[in-house]
């Protein structure tokens, strides 16, 4: 991993504990970072440390709900206390609950704004101070192709996803000079978000889409590469999907 600086970066992940979030764990020890991962799952997160202890790597873990502010605040300062400092912050965690607005799923939708927005939000109040104190950072935000192009049964998933861009590119354009931000938009990948899903026809259409899916390594790999690029180069939007997928 390239850096300006000879400590090894410290980035804190959040939905550590499956999918995206595991994968990015791994690919990021691998590259040489120190990793703070936050989840609620505690047994899976306990599990990845230990993989990644015995194989020479250092993490370590804070149980977080990424819609609870003072865990996502404990969270950082885990990994500011655990390691010196934060480096890089990957919002990850999210919900994909699709169903019709006719459904009228309400608690649903309330739960994809809290997830998918506010714990983007709460991620950046917690790790901007300790950036502008540093005069460096690095957000990486997942956000979806359902944030480029909206579709039956994703209205509101699809809002989330495009306030997650919107915010992410604010927040580049009003942060400093050594501040990056980059917005993942990945499409049909092997996790388990196609299981919050609870309309019965809607989840059986995302299983046929995600037959084509790619592994959450794909997505890792793309946020390593835009971690490891020189202090001034900041990789701002990535879209990646299977070339089965066409939407």
């Amino acid at each position: 991993m390239t850096v300006s600086t000879s400590h090894s970066p410290v980035v804190a992940i959040t939905g550590a504990s499956s999918g995206i979030g595991a994968a990015t764990v791994r690919r990021l020890v691998a590259d040489g970072a120190r990793v703070m991962m936050g989840a609620r799952r505690e047994d899976r997160l306990a599990e990845i440390a230990e993989e990644i202890r015995r194989t020479g790597g250092e993490a370590d873990y804070r149980v977080t709900d990424v819609t609870d502010r003072g865990q996502v605040r404990e969270l950082i300062a885990a990994a500011v206390e655990r390691f010196g400092r934060v480096d890089a912050v990957v919002a990850n965690a999210g919900l994909m609950p699709l169903s019709p607005l006719a459904a009228r799923k309400v608690d649903e939708w309330e739960r994809m704004v809290d997830v998918n927005i506010k714990g983007v939000l709460y991620c950046i109040d917690a790790a901007l101070p300790h950036f502008e104190e540093q005069g460096n950072g690095h957000f990486i935000t997942l956000s979806s192709v359902a944030g480029h192009k909206v579709m039956p049964a994703g209205a509101v998933y699809s809002g989330t996803k495009y306030a997650v861009r919107a915010i992410a590119e604010g927040l580049r354009q009003e942060s400093g000079p050594g501040i990056r931000s980059t917005i993942l938009s990945p499409g049909a990948i092997d996790t388990e978000l196609p299981e919050h899903i609870s309309d019965p026809g809607i989840a059986q259409r995302a299983r046929e889409l995600y037959q084509a899916a790619i592994s959450p390594e794909s997505v890792a790999n793309a946020i390593g590469y835009a971690v490891s690029q020189p202090p001034e180069v900041d990789i701002n939007e990535i879209v990646i999907r299977p070339t089965a997928q066409e939407i």
